[in-house]
Formats: structure tokens, C-alpha cells, sequence
């Protein structure tokens, strides 16, 4: 039974730390934009060229 003195607070500590993380990271705006990253990956790069073609 002692052993809940120190899992509690520890507990509870970790806890207001992950919530405290969270407000920081919706505060600087980590999440605000989830729908354009994904769909990054798919575009085309048009700043690239193409690779040029071996002539065999």
C-alpha cells in the first residue's frame, strides 16, 4: 500500500506533462493543417527535370 505514494504523484505528473505538451503543440500551431502534408507525397515536383534517356 505504500507504493501508491509514489505511483500517484509520479502518475499524476506525467500525465499534466503530456496535457501541458499538448496545449503547447495546438498553441503553436502543430496541428493545424493534417489534409496538405499527406498529399504533398503525390504531387509531381515541376522544379525537377526529367532524367534524360540513354541512347542504347
Amino acid at each position: 500500500m505504500d507504493v501508491i505514494y509514489v505511483v500517484l504523484p509520479l502518475a499524476l505528473l506525467l500525465g499534466g506533462g503530456a496535457v501541458a505538451l499538448f496545449i503547447r503543440c495546438v498553441k503553436t500551431g502543430q496541428y493545424d493543417d493534417l489534409e496538405t502534408p499527406p498529399l504533398r507525397v503525390l504531387a509531381d515536383d515541376l522544379d525537377e527535370a526529367p532524367p534524360a534517356r540513354r541512347a542504347d
